[in-house]
């Protein structure tokens, strides 16, 4: 009891069983979602994201226009990959470091995130954040996106993330709704880490 009676003071609560006063809560985490979608599944989920938590929204774009024609960009994206190449982007996040928590949406490109997605961690610094990332994919699962993702924000807390065969757009929604409602982004407990 006595212990429990210091620790509210030290954390500044007040210990009066008089007053009226409700004590502030600490301030929600400021939460960004940024993503990449070519054919929309993965923004789809990312609007999900912002509206349930009232978060900031940015589209990963690279500065040159992806070609139109799909096999022509599995062909791209290949020689990106296994070049290592890191595409340009359009625009950066100006104020990266105001954010405490980034949900990073992506489809799986060739077995891996798309090369915009190493240009993105690349370019922010994501030291001290916490990292959660979304990918949507044809039926192959996450293929080697964690990798890359370990590789590219060494500094970041990385945590197990969501994963979906994109389909139906009502299917999605209940599968993001649910999945948010068991993601903790808070500090206080470890959190599952994505597989290195």
């Amino acid at each position: 009891m006595k212990r429990a009676l210091m620790l509210a003071v030290a954390a500044g609560l007040g210990t009066s069983r008089d007053s009226a006063v409700a004590q502030p809560r600490p301030p929600r985490a400021k939460v960004l979602v940024a993503f990449f979608s070519r054919t929309g599944n993965t923004k789809l989920v990312a609007r999900q994201i912002r509206r349930a938590l009232d978060a900031d929204l940015f589209e990963i774009e690279p500065a040159d226009v992806d070609p139109e024609d799909y096999p022509t960009v599995v062909d791209q994206a290949q020689a990106e990959t296994e070049r290592v190449y890191e595409p340009p982007l359009r625009q950066h996040v100006p104020d990266i470091g105001s954010y405490e928590v980034i949900f990073l949406g992506f489809p799986i490109w060739g077995m891996t995130a798309p090369p915009v997605i190493r240009s993105f961690l690349s370019s922010h610094d994501l030291s001290g954040r916490t990292l959660v990332p979304f990918i949507t994919h044809g039926g192959y699962g996450r293929g080697q996106s964690a990798n890359v993702l370990a590789q590219h924000a060494p500094r970041a807390r990385i945590l197990d993330g969501f994963e979906m065969e994109a389909d139906q757009e009502r299917q999605t929604l209940a599968q993001v709704t649910r999945w948010l409602s068991e993601v903790d982004v808070g500090n206080q407990a470890p959190a599952a880490r994505l597989s290195r």
